[in-house]
Order: structure tokens, then sequence, then C-alpha cells
């Protein structure tokens, strides 16, 4: 046995089973690649779910967090520290919003944000007591706590953890008239992604966006964008809700705001929203520490110069440009957003498992969703030649 395969039998024994990770153990990360404990290098095709946007141990991160880590790491909320106002101020003029309310997971951003909903539904919109409904799409991946299983229409996600939280109801992904029709006199807000990424980066029409904007304006509705994993550069924008000029009513970002170093998430709002918390109605200990503050502003200076966005945009095209040369017998359908990607492989044919699998055999790392989709989500630092070596091996793999 090597080092690779002890490893992965300790892993199997001692933790649970609740991931199935391709048998491969990283060790190192540099930009666009990482490395196994044989030395064996791989390129980056997943980013850890776009947290690894920036690349592995980008400079910049890497300096904020070693300068943070001698000065002060945790002082929970109980005081004030020299971090947490400038992290909110920078990311609340990043976000065009107010205030910030930072926590740790993006699941824990989309918890704050339903009880942000409810709470302004009884508050503001005078929804009587525990009526409050929130509109979401199927398809959808918000997270792993037992509120938002509740409403996933994945079964795997669900299955055994009932029973579940009341007032959500399931809408169809990019369909605004079955939204119209779910919207009554107790829904307080839709809770969307701008793109599904667990789905295989699925996109809705177009123009679709903008029609949830105007009718959540319209019936006096929060609506709610989870950008944890589309947001801070992945589509090319510094949100998914701009490539339709779209303002929600609150941001949910996370992931890459950690630049890759540690969990960071955020509920970015206005006033009129953010105001209904008052002491003691919502917390966390460590949201908002300064390790993870000091982190966060360093991610929200680089997003500020515009760069990685831009970046983002002319990589996606270089993507689909490469991807569009796959064998079309092969594959069922391409979708680009940015420097994001579905590939729904044709059936019959290897699963999107056995792809990966492949893929990795040759050096390039990506995960597949569900069974028949491989999605590629490479870190913004990666280069065109790069690109062009990862849609060479997913043609290799798509062979056998």
């Amino acid at each position: 046995m090597n080092r690779t395969t002890d490893l992965i039998a300790l892993e199997e024994h001692r933790g649970a089973h609740n991931y199935h990770p391709l048998p491969v153990v990283l060790a190192e990360g540099e930009g666009a690649w990482v490395t196994d404990t044989e030395g064996r290098r791989y390129l980056d095709w997943l980013s850890a779910y776009s947290a690894v946007n920036f690349g592995h141990r980008h400079p910049k991160l890497v300096a904020a967090a070693r300068d943070q880590l001698d000065r002060l790491t945790l002082a929970s909320r109980a005081f004030h520290t020299d971090q947490l106002g400038p992290f909110c101020d920078e990311l609340a003029d990043l976000c065009g919003m107010d205030a910030v309310l930072p926590m740790n997971t993006g699941a824990e951003a989309v918890e704050t944000a339903v009880k942000a909903a409810r709470r302004w539904g009884y508050t503001r919109k005078g929804v009587p007591a525990d009526r409050a409904r929130i509109a979401v799409f199927d398809g959808n991946f918000h997270g792993r706590t037992t509120t938002v299983v509740g409403f996933s229409t994945d079964r795997d996600a669900r299955a055994h953890y009932g029973p579940f939280a009341p007032g959500f109801d399931v809408v169809p992904y990019g369909d605004t008239a079955a939204l119209r029709e779910a919207i009554g006199p107790d829904t307080v807000a839709v809770l969307l992604e701008p793109v599904q990424g667990e789905a295989g980066v699925v996109m809705p029409p177009a123009g679709w966006l903008a029609d949830v904007r105007e009718l959540c304006s319209a019936e006096n509705v929060l609506m709610i964008a989870d950008e944890i994993q589309s947001g801070l550069g992945r589509t090319g924008h510094t949100f998914a809700c701009e490539r339709e000029q779209v303002r929600p009513d609150l941001y949910l970002l996370g992931k890459a705001l950690g630049g890759g170093i540690v969990p960071v998430s955020a509920v970015a709002a206005d006033r009129e929203v953010m105001d209904v918390f008052t002491p003691g109605s919502h917390g966390s200990t460590f949201g908002g520490n300064p390790l993870a503050a000091a982190v966060g502003r360093e991610v929200v200076a680089m997003l500020g110069t515009g760069e990685w966005q831009h970046r983002a945009r002319d990589l996606g095209k270089h993507l689909e440009s490469a991807l569009a040369g796959l064998d079309r017998s092969k594959v069922a359908a391409i979708r680009v957003c940015g420097l994001w990607a579905g590939v729904d492989l044709a059936e019959p044919g290897p699963s999107a498992r056995e792809v990966c699998e492949r893929m990795a055999e040759q050096g390039v790392l990506c995960k597949e969703t569900h069974r028949t989709t491989v999605r590629i989500a490479p870190p913004l630092v990666i280069e065109p030649t790069e690109i062009d070596r990862g849609v060479a091996a997913l043609a290799e793999a798509l062979e056998g």
C-alpha cells in the first residue's frame, strides 16, 4: 500500500461516508494546480465549487491571512473588532446595498435570509403570525440544513430527514406564470439562484430574472438572490443578476468570499430589510471574525478592480469555443456562463462519474453532478492553454 491508499482507507474507516470523492489525495495547491501525496500534479477544474475562484493560495489572500494571524483571529461578536466595520462597509459598497450580516457558510447565509424574510413579512408587510411563505424553485441547491433540504427536489438530499419546516412553495425554474400563480398574500420572498450550479450550470430563459424582479416589486415580496456559487466573478460579472441588470433585495454570498482560505458568508441588504434584526434575535460566534473579515476585505478589493470579472468573461468565451469541438454524438448539451459550464452526456454512454475518473487519470480534476452532467468551474487564474488541456482530457475521456 502507498500513502494515497493508506490515507483513503483511513478516511473511509474513521470518517462519515457522506461524500464519494475521486480517488486522489491532495496535499498542495498553487494557482490552478494541485499536487497529490505521490507528487502528481492535476489541473483543478472544480475550484471547490467556486470557493477557490482566485486560485489556490493566491499571494494577496495568503498575505492578508498571515498578517491577521499575527494580530487577532477571534473575539466573538461580544466585542467590536477593527476588521468587521471595514469589511461590512466595503462589501456593502460592492453589492450596492446598505448593510451586511456576516456568517460562516453558505447554508447559514440562506438560513439567515429565511429568517430575515419571515421577520420582514411579519413586522413590515403585516403577514399574520406563522403564515409566511417563500417561493423556491425545482432543481435548487441552497445548502444542507434541514430547513433547506425540506424544499429541495433532490431525493438524495432529503431522504429520511423529515419532518420538514412548512412555508415553502416549489415552482418550476424559469416559469414566470407559475411563479405568479404561487405568490399569495402571505408570500414574503422569492428565493432563487440566478444560475443553478448544482443542477448543472442551468440558466433560466432570457428576461426571467427581470420578470421576477418586476413581479416581486408589484406584489411587495422580497427577491433573494443566492449568489453563493454564481457570485464574485464566476459568471463574468460581480453578480450573475447583473447579466440582466437586476438588483435583488438580498444578496447571499459565500464560497469565493473566503478566498479559498476560510469559510465566510454574508447577507447583503438595504436597511429596510436588515433592520428587522435586533440584538439577540440572530447571531454567530464565528460570524464576522477578524481573520475571515481580513481575507474577505482582500477579496472585495480584488473584485473592485473589475479584472477578475473581465477575465472570467474572456476565458468563458475561450472555454465555450473549445467545448464546441467535442464529439456531439457523445454530448447532449453544453451550457456556458462565464468561466462555468455544464456538459450533459449523451445516453447510452459512460456516466459523468466515469468520465471524471478518466479525466483524473489524465491529470484534470472535475466532478460530476447527478448522473449525466460534468460540471466545469476552473479557478479564474487559469490560462487559455490550460483550458485547452482540460477540454482535450474531457474529449479523450468521452472516447473511453
